[in-house]
């Protein structure tokens, strides 16, 4: 995917004054984007993005005759990057996060506008292209939730996990270390906190510093709040606040 002076965008939205804000807000405060082209429902969509090639596609999640991943699984033979604009959804967002997807929640903010587009520009000049809408449409498929993939940004570049090879989480500053079966363990660019809010069950936080994955659980051990052995031959502390998280997930 190769970089032109301006980057070359399609809105897909179903609200003509959500539509219009966002194409003002381009306009103004966006100069890097050219609005190309623009489709109200996942039908015009699928047509449009295959016409133009956009390099940069804002795309409601919901929308008549479809939604977000049914664009997305019409479009799988072109490459560009996605800015997902979204009411808020516990199911979408969780889809997204774990893709590390590009998102903006209505009413658009202009600064997050900014920052995610900011964040594709950056990503349209790597040499290596990652292809999030795939992972995306493969996570929303994929029943299995061990089974799911997960995009861990990390100071050299990301890495692609699935979430059954995470054993637990450790907060380290800005950044959070996951530890993996392999036994290696990746610093990826992520407050603990988002982690906490995005990994589903069986992913338990049990300390302000540490989230566990409680299938590989060993043991637990009482006290004030205790600890738990993991078979990969660490004691994770659990603090007295996080104590009955771990005990409900055990239930």
């Amino acid at each position: 995917m190769m970089l032109t002076e301006k980057i070359t965008s399609v809105i897909v939205e179903d609200e003509a004054a959500a539509m219009a804000a966002l194409q003002n807000y381009l306009g103004k405060f966006c100069p890097q984007v050219e609005v190309a082209g623009t489709a109200q429902n996942s039908r015009e969509a699928i047509a449009l993005l295959h016409e133009l090639r956009p390099q940069l596609v804002f795309l409601d999640v919901e929308m008549p005759f479809g939604n977000a991943f049914d664009v997305l699984d019409g479009c799988q033979d072109l490459q560009f990057e996605t800015i997902f604009v979204t009411a808020f959804s516990e199911y979408s967002l969780k889809a997204l996060n774990q893709s590390a997807a590009y998102y903006l929640l209505k009413p658009v903010s202009i600064e997050e506008l900014i920052l995610a587009v900011n964040k594709v520009q950056q990503q349209l000049q790597q040499k290596h292209w990652l292809n999030r809408n795939r992972i995306i449409l493969e996570n929303v498929r994929e029943n299995n939730p061990g089974m799911q993939q997960v995009i861990l940004p990390t100071l050299d570049g990301f890495d692609v996990v699935k979430m059954n090879e995470i054993v637990r989480l450790k907060g380290n500053g800005n950044f959070t270390d996951v530890y993996l079966t392999n036994g290696s363990k990746k610093m990826v660019c992520r407050f603990l906190k988002h982690f906490s809010e995005m990994l589903p069950h069986p992913f338990v936080r049990v300390h302000k510093s540490h989230i566990i994955n409680i299938h590989y659980v060993q043991s637990y051990r009482k006290g004030a709040g205790g600890y738990v052995n993991l078979n990969d031959g660490t004691a994770v502390e659990v603090s007295a606040a996080y104590k009955d998280n771990l005990l409900k997930a055990f239930q």
